[in-house]
């Protein structure tokens, strides 16, 4: 019953973050992770192109390599910034719940 106007409201970012806060991960783990978590296909492209910037951002750091594989993980700048966001959106979330709740909607 979703709306096609609406489009996708998930944010790469915050999935990528909220991610990591269950461990450190490498790529196609991360990918899966996501996919179980939002219903959100995220490919490679995407998926890379924002670990580049968190990376720069300071809010994820690269482990060393592991059989060609190289696991990320949050930092604490990372998880201070993610639980900002995340409390803003459930505080909009909260308030959109209820306003429908007095509408009938």
């Amino acid at each position: 019953m979703g709306s096609n106007r609406l489009g996708r409201t998930q944010d790469p970012t915050i999935l990528v973050l909220t991610s990591l806060t269950g461990g450190p991960q490498h790529g196609y783990s991360l990918m899966q992770d996501i996919a179980l978590m939002s219903g959100v296909i995220m490919g490679p492209g995407t998926l890379y192109g924002v670990l580049a910037r968190l990376e720069e951002e300071g809010l994820v750091e690269a482990l060393p390599s592991q059989d060609r594989r190289r696991p990320y993980r949050i930092t604490a700048h990372g998880a201070a910034v993610l639980r900002e966001r995340l409390e803003t959106i459930s505080a909009v979330a909260r308030i959109g719940l209820e306003r429908l709740g007095a509408a009938g909607a």
